[in-house]
């Protein structure tokens, strides 16, 4: 009987065994099982992190605006390309506070004014360097889930190009008025001394109504440059291009000009070649010549020569020149000769006459077909006015 009892002793401890073995095979199947779905699952799901963080960091770096995030230490956490390209950042500032990414004192009042106020809205800050920038800053502090302080965002917005079109704007505005003070000042002035009685003496009531007619057209010529600026500048005025000859359009231009020239004993000379053709506005390139020939004979030195020549150059457009032997422009202002009412020497150019806005009309309609202008010129040794244009 106990060697019965032992053998299914035996035997019991045996399918034990077995079941607990199995058993254990099936649970560590199960828990192997469950750690490759749960790193599966962890994976996917840093996955998906990563993938809306780099949608994120994407969206933010797309941003026009400069966007800076600082966490509770005033740390920047985050920082987009707009605020890189702004502050030409070149290293990595995250970890740094203010003060160590920037350098800049201003910056820091605007952040510790907010930290003080909650926010900041309508801060100015302006950014040294070769061209002056100007930048719009807002400040809000950020709160975390307990409701403390967690940190700042500041978003700027680059106000230089709006800063430089005020000024453009207000110059303008002074240039205009300035231009049309003087005429009308002179015209004024003659009218009153008519009127208290110079009309009774012929002589001089003739002299006094010449002059206020030339006034009257120099306010004339002013209002239609004016005019012309506005519209090439709006895109008002459409080009009719078509095949032009250049040689006779030259001809034309020197012709109407001929009688300027010989009060000053100026001798004007066409040099380019005979059936050159460009396509263009026959009409505005027209106006083109006639103010830079202008100029020449203006500011030409007495009894000297102007030349008009052109060339193909290494672009394969034609290269027209105006050159005059005058006094040159010095080379400071050789940039600003086809700004509006700009002038290299202002008591001169009030004797010569000209409303200040020719060059910069050349300028725009040269632009307008496509080509460039630009001058070269040496003082003592005169100027030359070089504009392009495309061939027929």
């Amino acid at each position: 009987m106990w060697t019965a009892l032992a053998i299914l002793s035996l035997a019991c401890t045996a399918a034990i065994y077995f079941w607990s073995r199995r058993q254990i095979k099936a649970l560590e199947l199960s828990l192997d099982r469950l750690k490759h779905e749960s790193a599966h699952q962890r994976e996917q799901q840093q996955h998906a992190l990563a993938e809306e963080h780099a949608q994120q960091q994407a969206l933010f770096n797309s941003m026009v605006e400069g966007v800076l995030v600082l966490d509770s230490d005033g740390k920047v956490r985050l920082v987009n390309h707009a605020v890189e390209r702004l502050f030409s950042l070149h290293n990595d500032i995250r970890g740094q506070t203010i003060m160590e990414a920037f350098r800049m004192h201003a910056l820091q009042e605007i952040v510790n004014r907010a930290a003080i106020e909650g926010q900041m809205t309508g801060g100015e800050l302006e950014l040294p360097g070769m061209e002056l920038r100007c930048l719009h800053v807002n400040v809000v502090s950020l709160l975390n889930r307990e409701g403390r302080h967690g940190g700042m965002l500041l978003v700027f917005h680059d106000l230089t190009r709006l800063r430089q079109l005020e000024n453009t704007r207000r110059e303008f505005v002074a240039n205009v008025s300035h231009e049309l003070r003087t005429p009308l000042s002179l015209i004024k002035g003659y009218v009153e001394t008519l009127i208290d009685g110079a009309k009774d003496d012929p002589a001089v009531a003739l002299r006094f109504l010449q002059t206020i007619e030339k006034h009257a057209d120099r306010l004339t010529f002013l209002i239609e440059d004016l005019l012309t600026i506005s519209r090439l500048e709006s895109g008002q005025i459409v080009l009719s291009v078509q095949p032009t000859e250049l040689t006779p359009l030259v001809d034309h231009v020197l012709e109407d000009l001929s009688a300027r020239a010989t009060e000053k004993g100026i001798t004007l000379r066409n040099t380019i070649p005979q059936e050159t053709k460009v396509r263009a506005d026959g009409d505005r390139l027209e106006q083109v010549l006639f103010n830079l020939i202008d100029n020449a004979i203006k500011y030409g030195k007495q009894d000297g020569v102007v030349e008009v020549s052109g060339r193909v150059n290494d672009d394969n457009l034609m290269e027209v020149s105006v050159h005059d032997d005058g006094p040159g422009i010095p080379e400071d202002a050789r940039e600003r000769v086809f700004e509006r009412f700009y002038r290299v020497d202002r008591a001169r150019s009030r004797d010569a006459g000209g409303t200040g806005l020719g060059l910069s009309i050349v300028k725009h309609i040269v632009q307008s077909h496509g080509g460039e202008v630009w001058i070269e010129s040496e003082p003592g040794k005169g100027s030359t006015f070089f504009f392009t244009l495309p061939r027929e």
